[in-house]
């Protein structure tokens, strides 16, 4: 269940941030339906790459006390955004702002509506092992 909130709220956030996000220099043209399949796509993006990049970037987010995972997290969307128009033809960017910069926005938006997500709706063992310690 948890999964599925989560995927939820990635998919409403994704489809805020293209829908309303023409300033940001996204495509505002953006369907629920795609918005739906690109929250797929960065979901099989975090899961094959995420772990990779955390284990081979550790060193450096530990000096950074985490603010590295930004720059992580920023990665991966940028890898979603670049193979999303392939299978979401109307999700992308529209040209009128730096691409980098429109990526920025979007990834630090869905960071932390996303953390605050799974602040509210954590599983039943995380919520058990932060009690009990």
């Amino acid at each position: 269940m948890t999964h599925i909130f989560r995927f939820l709220v990635g998919a409403v956030t994704l489809y805020c941030i293209a829908h309303f996000g023409g300033s940001l220099g996204f495509d505002t043209s953006t369907s629920v339906k795609d918005a739906a399949i690109v929250a797929l796509i960065f979901g099989v993006v975090n899961a094959l790459l995420g772990p990779v990049l955390r284990v081979i970037s550790w060193p450096i987010n530990f000096l950074t006390h985490g603010l590295f995972s930004i720059v992580i997290f920023y990665v991966l969307f940028i890898i979603t955004v670049w193979i999303a128009p392939h299978i979401a033809p109307t999700f992308g960017l529209s040209g009128t702002v730096n691409p980098w910069l429109a990526d920025l926005y979007g990834a630090v938006i869905l960071m932390i509506v996303s953390t605050i997500a799974q602040q509210i709706w954590k599983h039943p063992s995380e919520s058990k092992a932060t009690a009990s310690a």
